[in-house]
């Protein structure tokens, strides 16, 4: 890429002129649970949206929506030229988001060589600005337990299992791309929760199974927490203010596995685990259960991936999108009972009640 586009663009870790705004974008992953809440925010913000969609994939959650559908893949570099054609912002979300794979190198094809085609297709057809959306799974965890942040070191070989090692390529990507110029924007989300979390996620999952009775045990981890709206509004403010080739951690809350069952109990009355399982045991179980899977080619209820990953909590500090973009800080207490509202009205579990947020 020329010098003379770097230097229109604003070259890494600059802005480019008065904030952006956003009147037509793209949204890839957009029927996904994060890449559907961006949609719905976009369209608050007075944006005419587009929607890439496979052929065959899943609507529910933007069904009804006055949306633009275009049909396409990551894989299929045609299919995203003519998507990106005419749109001024492109929300690259779309990700195969699965902890256990047959065949590992699907994740590679579409995390990786994906974002680097829909990326190149949105520089060649002149786009504003690019939001990718990366995750705080590509981020470093610091060695002494205080939170994660943007800058902290990390490496390939600190990334756990397939999901993990292709995200943080493909955020490597993003930033190879941004400093040739593509007015790239990456955001981290942590784990969100809340609405149209229709597949569900493996963290709507693990709410679905506590409100659902069946989450006897925890581990000793944790997770940041955020409302998945505050994730959308964080898409689009990073849109709007964010630097070019920075990167941004959409989080809220650090907490144990523990304390986010005592939440949930407190919203609903549902008791909360009892039992802590030791790491060594729960991996034995999924290190079987995967020896199951590879046999029947089906996906195990608890992928060793998942228990490697909770040997390490996953704090980390959104204090700069705070600070830079003003990301929202929803409580998550009501990040959860959305959630479990939107579970219970859509017929994944039965709720006889859900208590209000204290205030």
């Amino acid at each position: 890429m020329s010098r003379a586009v770097c230097e229109r663009r604003g070259g890494v870790g600059g802005h480019v002129g008065a904030p952006h705004t956003i009147v037509s974008a793209l949204v890839t992953g957009g029927t996904g649970f994060v890449g559907a809440n961006i949609v719905r925010e976009l369209l608050r913000a007075g944006a005419t949206v587009r929607v890439l969609v496979r052929p065959a994939g899943d609507r529910r959650a933007i069904a009804g929506l006055p949306v633009d559908l275009v049909e396409g893949d990551l894989t299929d570099r045609a299919s995203l030229e003519r998507a990106v054609k005419g749109t001024e912002l492109v929300f690259h979300v779309a990700a195969d988001y699965r902890l256990w794979a047959p065949d590992p190198q699907a994740l590679y094809r579409a995390n990786v060589e994906g974002t680097r085609a829909i990326l190149e297709a949105a520089g060649a057809a002149g786009v504003k600005r690019i939001v990718y959306t990366s995750t705080v799974g590509a981020l470093g965890i610091p060695e002494d337990g205080t939170p994660g942040t943007e800058d902290t070191a990390v490496t390939l070989a600190d990334m756990v299992g397939p999901y993990k090692r292709t995200k943080f390529l493909a955020e490597q990507v993003a930033i190879g791309l941004a400093r040739r110029g593509l007015p790239i924007v990456i955001v981290n989300p942590s784990a969100p929760v809340g609405p149209w979390d229709v597949k569900p996620t493996p963290t709507g999952q693990m709410l679905v199974d506590f409100l659902a009775g069946r989450m006897f045990a925890t581990m000793d981890t944790g997770l940041n927490l955020v409302h998945v709206r505050d994730v959308a509004v964080g898409h689009r403010l990073a849109a709007e203010k964010g630097r070019i080739g920075d990167k941004y951690i959409l989080g809220h809350e650090n907490l144990s596995l523990a304390d986010i069952g005592r939440l949930l109990a407190a919203l609903t009355g549902i008791r909360p685990p009892r039992f802590c399982v030791p790491y060594a045991l729960a991996w034995t179980g999924a290190a079987c259960m995967e020896s199951v899977a590879r046999l029947t080619r089906t996906a195990p209820r608890v992928p060793l991936t998942a228990v490697r990953m909770a040997k390490k909590r996953m704090y980390f500090s959104p204090a700069k999108a705070v600070r830079e973009l003003g990301l929202p800080q929803t409580d998550v207490r009501e990040a959860l009972r959305d959630a479990a509202l939107w579970f219970a009205e859509h017929g994944y579990v039965r709720l006889p009640k859900v208590r209000a947020v204290p205030a």
